[in-house]
C-alpha cells in the first residue's frame, strides 16, 4: 500500500505506539485497557463500511441513493481509492495534502464538478459557489469586503436576539409537550440568524418566511443522489432537475429579489448588512458593480452557505448530546462557570473550550459539505493513479475525518481529541499530536469558506444556551442514520421532545 505525504506509516506507527495496531475502521489500540477505553467511547451513527460489492448491494436495498452507504471499506483506511465501479471513475481523495493541491487548483485542471453545478446553478447561478478561472476570481475579489459584514463583533447581536426569539418557541413547545423535526427546528434557528445578517429582518417577517421554506423545499427535493447517473452518466451530461426544485429555485430568487430592490430603489434606508455590501462591491478592474441577477445569485449563495450547513451541524450535536450524559454535564458545567445564569456574551463562548470542541469533533464525525466534487478537465495524475479527463474527483471530508491512518478511533467522539489547541477561529482544522488529520470541513485552500469563525461562534453560542436551558429527548435514537444530500442529514427526521430544565435559566 503507498501511502500519501503526512500520512503515517502503519508499522512506524505501531512501533512508536508500542503494541498499537490498526484496526479496520476503530482505528488504533494498544493494550487490553486502551481497549477498552475504545470501547467507552461512543459510536454515532454511520454506515458500517463493507466490500464495494456489498455496499452495492445494501443502497439498492435501501433504495434511497444514500451515497454513504456505497463507500467501500478502504475508503476509510487508505489515502485514497476509486468508487467502485463507474463509466467516469470516481476517486475519493483523503489526504490533505492532495486535497489541498486539487482544491488550490493552480494550473485549472480540476473545476467544480458538473453534478454540482447542475444541482445548484438553477438557485445561485453562475455565482461564487459554482464559478471557475477567471469568473470565480473576479468574484471573490468583489465579495470579500462583503464578508466582513460577517465579523462576529457586529453579527454577535443578531445571533443572541434570534435565540432569544427561538427559546420563546422551545418553552412553548415544553409546555405543550409537543413533538418536533429537531432538523427543522435548527434549519429555522441558523436561518433566522442569517436572515438577520444579510436582510436587517427576522424571520418573522413574511418575505424571508417565504424565502426559508422555500429553501427546505429546495433541499429536500434536490437532495437525493441520483446514483444512475453518478454511475454510468457521461460526464458535462445534462442535469435535469424535477420540476419542484426549480419551482423552489424561483420562488427563492423572486422573494431575494423582492427584498433587494428597495434597496436599489432607494425605498429602504442603508444598513450595516450583507446586502448593502453586496451592493457596494465593485470589479477591482472595471469598477462596474454586480446586476441585480449577480445580486440575487451571491446572496442566494449566503443564505444556502450560511444558514443550512450550521443547521446540519447542530443537528447531529444536540443528538449526541442528548445520548451522552457525561457530555452533557461537561458542557453544562462550563457553561455555568464561564456565563453562571447571566447573558452568554461573545467573550463567554470564547472561553468556552469543552462547546467548541464538541462542535469540532461533530464538524469531523458529520462534515456539513459530505464531499467536494471536482472533475478532471484533462487527463492527469492524482498520487500513484492516472486520472483520464471526465473523471470525477471526489474530496472527502466525510471518509477523511474517519480514516485510520489519520485519526486515533476515528469513528468513535471524542472532543477531548481537540482539547490542547487554543481558541483561534480561524484555525479549526488542528487536533492533537496524535491524531494526524486535519479538519475539511470548512474547505482548504483559497475557497476555504470565510465564514468558520462565524459558523464557530453561532454554533457556540446555541450550544450553550439551549443545553443550559433544555433537554432534549430523542424519540427513536435507534432509527437514526446520516445519508449525503445537499448536507449531511439524518434520512428521517430526527423526532424530539423538549423540556425545560428544572434550575435552567
Amino acid at each position: 500500500m503507498i501511502l500519501a505525504r503526512g500520512c503515517p506509516k502503519p508499522n512506524a506507527e505501531a512501533k512508536r505506539r508500542g503494541q498499537m495496531r490498526i484496526l479496520d475502521t476503530v482505528g488504533y489500540a494498544q493494550t487490553r485497557e486502551a481497549k477498552r477505553a475504545v470501547n467507552d467511547l461512543y459510536r454515532p451513527p454511520a454506515p458500517q463500511p463493507k466490500t464495494p460489492v456489498r455496499s452495492l448491494l445494501r443502497v439498492l436495498r435501501q433504495g434511497d441513493g444514500d451515497l454513504l452507504s456505497l463507500v467501500p471499506i478502504d475508503a476509510y483506511r487508505k489515502p485514497y481509492t476509486y468508487l467502485g465501479y463507474s463509466r467516469r471513475s470516481i476517486l475519493l481523495v483523503n489526504d490533505p495534502g492532495i486535497a489541498r493541491e486539487i482544491l488550490t487548483d493552480p494550473l485549472e485542471v480540476f473545476p467544480k464538478n458538473d453534478l454540482m453545478v447542475g444541482a445548484l446553478e438553477p438557485l445561485v447561478g453562475d455565482s461564487i459557489f459554482v464559478s471557475s478561472g477567471d469568473r470565480w476570481r473576479r468574484q471573490r475579489a468583489m465579495i470579500d469586503p462583503a464578508f466582513s459584514q460577517l465579523r462576529i463583533n457586529t453579527a454577535f447581536a443578531s445571533m443572541q436576539a434570534a435565540v432569544d426569539d427561538y427559546e420563546d418557541e422551545l418553552d412553548r413547545r415544553s409546555e405543550s409537550g409537543e413533538v418536533f423535526s429537531l432538523d427543522h427546528a435548527m434549519s429555522e434557528l441558523t436561518a433566522d440568524v442569517i436572515c438577520r445578517t444579510i436582510f436587517s429582518r427576522s424571520l418573522a417577517s413574511q418575505t424571508a418566511r417565504e424565502v426559508c421554506d422555500s429553501f427546505t423545499e429546495f433541499e429536500s427535493s434536490v437532495a437525493s443522489v441520483n446514483l444512475r447517473q453518478l454511475i454510468f452518466g457521461k460526464p458535462w451530461a445534462d442535469v435535469r432537475q424535477p420540476a419542484a426544485v426549480l419551482d423552489a429555485c424561483e420562488r427563492i430568487r423572486r422573494h431575494i429579489g423582492d427584498l433587494v430592490d428597495p434597496r436599489l430603489d432607494g425605498g429602504d434606508p442603508a444598513a450595516d448588512d450583507i446586502i448593502e455590501a453586496v451592493l457596494a462591491a465593485r470589479d477591482p478592474e472595471t469598477g462596474e458593480g454586480f446586476s441585480r441577477e449577480e445580486l440575487i445569485d451571491q446572496l442566494g449563495v449566503f443564505f444556502l452557505a450560511g444558514h443550512e450547513t450550521t443547521a446540519s451541524v447542530l443537528t447531529w450535536a444536540f443528538f449526541v448530546l442528548s445520548q451522552r450524559e457525561e457530555l452533557k454535564r461537561r458542557l453544562r458545567a462550563e457553561v455555568a462557570e464561564c456565563a453562571g445564569e447571566d447573558t452568554v456574551g461573545i467573550q463567554d463562548v470564547k472561553r468556552m473550550a469543552f462547546v467548541r470542541n464538541v462542535f469540532r469533533e461533530t464538524l469531523r464525525l458529520y462534515p456539513p459539505i459530505t464531499f467536494i466534487p471536482r472533475v478532471a478537465s484533462e487527463a492527469t495524475r492524482i498520487g500513484r493513479y492516472r486520472v483520464k479527463k471526465g473523471a470525477m474527483i471526489m474530496v472527502s471530508p466525510w471518509t477523511a475525518h474517519r480514516n485510520a491512518l489519520l485519526w486515533r478511533n476515528p469513528d468513535r467522539f471524542d472532543p477531548d481529541r481537540f482539547d490542547q489547541n487554543r481558541f483561534d477561529p480561524n484555525r479549526l482544522d488542528a487536533a492533537r499530536e496524535e491524531d494526524k488529520g486535519v479538519l475539511m470541513s470548512f474547505g482548504l485552500g483559497p475557497r476555504v469558506c470565510i465564514g468558520a469563525a462565524f459558523a464557530t461562534v453561532e454554533s457556540g453560542l446555541i450550544l450553550a444556551r439551549l443545553m443550559r436551558r433544555y433537554d432534549f429527548e430523542i424519540l427513536d435514537p435507534g432509527a437514526v442514520r446520516p445519508v449525503a444530500r445537499l448536507t449531511t442529514r439524518p434520512a428521517e427526521d430526527i423526532q424530539v421532545r423538549v423540556r425545560r430544565r428544572a434550575g435552567g435559566e
